[in-house]
């Protein structure tokens, strides 16, 4: 195989820092299955270790990108050949194990996952973490008792990749979505992917009792700190809460009040961890329409997924990820590879 084209992140005097390299497949990482990547996606998290403006890298040096899609090049593993569609997301990819943002990607054969039918290979990462992630804490919350008819629930971070995928799944189900975002100036996008109310977070008045007054039957929250702490103060009577970001910082600040006296649950989402069975559960519900059923849970596909999406070069990713980090994006940025 010729060298190809990659984005490896280093540490240099103390520091992380990202650059493009031309690497061959003994450069990467061990795994059974080589992958000939079609398209990635840029998460927070990726942007975090691209710039090295967060501690994410735990192996230098290593190929960023916790998510890639494509043809699987050769494999050693009985349940993958070459030619099969595949898709790959969280475990070590991008942090501990060289990632996504190459135009190969070696890795462990059982963390692969077989393209889903009803999806393409590009639907697969507009998705990505982002949109896993989402559906992950949905069906969490479902099977903690969350139904439309239990009243609304609230997404924070509202424009970032996992929130603006969440309102569209949980509109689509049928859920009242209230949208807590800090941009004014995306209310009517929020709007547009399917909030019916939205709360800006310029505007909002925490309290600082032990409990405030009971609003929100579900939250899904991005930020944590003060408003992770703020939502557990705010939840209806049995509310469950599905936590899966630290924008906003990671401390948590609350009493106990809330989960003794109004049995709020508090559940974390890890999705880089996901167990197999679970994880390909959930991109089954990814891949079908909120309109169909195919057995089990109903179906999550976003149906606005690629209005809200945009595609790039690889050579476009120091830019992208310096937006992301400004606060400047919103949606999903999906990386599309050329040969």
């Amino acid at each position: 195989m010729e060298a190809f084209r990659a984005y490896r992140i280093y540490e240099e005097n103390g520091a992380s820092t990202g650059r493009f390299v031309e690497l061959r497949l003994p450069d990467l990482d061990p795994g059974e299955v080589v992958i000939k990547s079609h398209y990635s996606s840029v998460n927070y998290k990726d942007a975090l270790a691209a710039t090295g403006a967060g501690k994410v890298i735990r192996r230098f040096p290593c190929v960023g990108g916790v998510d890639v899609s494509g043809v699987v090049e050769t494999s050693t593993d009985a349940r993958f050949k070459p030619g099969d569609e595949v898709l790959v997301t969280g475990y070590g990819m991008g942090v501990s194990h060289d990632g996504g943002f190459a135009e190969y990607v070696r890795v462990p054969a059982d963390w692969v996952v077989p393209l889903p039918p009803g999806l393409t290979l590009f639907d697969a990462m507009a998705l990505g973490t982002a949109g896993f992630t989402a559906a992950l804490s949905i069906h969490r919350l479902e099977q903690n008792e969350l139904r439309p008819e239990s009243g609304k629930i609230i997404v924070t971070g509202a424009s970032g990749g996992v929130a603006s995928l969440a309102i569209q799944m949980l509109s689509q189900l049928g859920y009242h979505v209230v949208a807590l975002t800090g941009k004014d100036s995306e209310h009517e996008y929020l709007k547009s992917l399917g909030a019916a109310e939205i709360l800006s977070r310029n505007d909002l008045l925490m309290g600082t009792r032990p409990l405030e007054k009971a609003l929100w039957a579900g939250a899904l929250d991005a930020v944590g700190g003060e408003t992770l702490a703020w939502l557990t103060r705010s939840m209806q009577q049995n509310g469950a809460i599905a936590s899966f970001g630290n924008a906003g910082g990671i401390e948590l600040h609350t009493t106990v009040m809330p989960f003794i006296l109004r049995g709020v649950r508090l559940i974390g989402i890890d999705s880089a961890a996901t167990a197999m069975p679970l994880r390909r559960e959930i991109w089954r519900r990814l891949s079908i329409s909120p309109s169909k059923t195919s057995g089990g849970a109903g179906g999550l596909y976003p149906r606005q997924l690629a209005q809200a999406t945009h595609c790039v070069s690889l050579g476009e990713l120091p830019e992208i990820c310096a937006q992301m980090l400004q606060g400047k994006s919103h949606g999903r940025t999906v990386i599309q590879f050329a040969y």
